[in-house]
């Protein structure tokens, strides 16, 4: 059975506090199967024999708005685009004192959003897609950038949710997909 993660938008910030104990039930409840969460910033590793990633976004963000009281955009990948994701390099270097961070979208944006958001760049702020992953790579502390997921979302015109890339990479390393 396929072994996907969900990275949830919202979850234990901005005043919606969230006990992983309470997501993993909420996920069982929904028929997964060996539901796992991942540090309490809403990350939910489980297996499902559905083949839609949307399909199970949409069934994840119903349940979730119905039983948290509000939405949770909800972003799943598989084990194996999640390796994807922690090996790929969008760029050259991230020297020291920068700080690389992974935000997952829905759908991979188009040319026009894609200009705009090259547009954006900064001295402080380097920006990559590839597919349904923006690569953000902030020289310096991300709290002097005038970036922030809120600003992207703008920019973008689409929900996303970022994660550090340690995270993934250490998502991609205990969940290595099975082959």
């Amino acid at each position: 059975m396929p072994r996907y993660i969900a990275f949830l938008r919202a979850i234990n910030v901005g005043g919606h506090v969230v006990k992983m104990q309470v997501l993993k039930a909420l996920f069982q409840g929904l028929g997964f199967a060996n539901v796992e969460t991942f540090i309490a910033s809403g990350n939910v590793i489980f297996q499902s024999p559905a083949k839609s990633t949307a399909a199970i976004e949409e069934k994840i963000e119903r349940l979730l708005e119905k039983e948290l009281g509000y939405a949770v955009q909800t972003f799943v990948r598989s084990d194996a685009e999640v390796a994807r994701v922690a090996t790929f390099e969008p760029f050259e270097e991230v020297s020291e004192g920068s700080t690389l961070y992974i935000g997952l979208l829905k759908s991979p944006p188009d040319r026009e959003v894609e200009k705009r958001l090259l547009a954006a760049q900064t001295e402080r702020d380097d920006f990559r897609l590839d597919g349904r992953e923006l690569y953000w790579r902030c020289r310096g502390p991300s709290s002097e950038s005038t970036f922030s997921g809120a600003k992207l979302e703008k920019t973008l015109g689409m929900a996303t949710t970022l994660r550090n890339v340690n995270t993934v990479r250490r998502l991609a390393a205990k969940y290595a997909p099975e082959y």
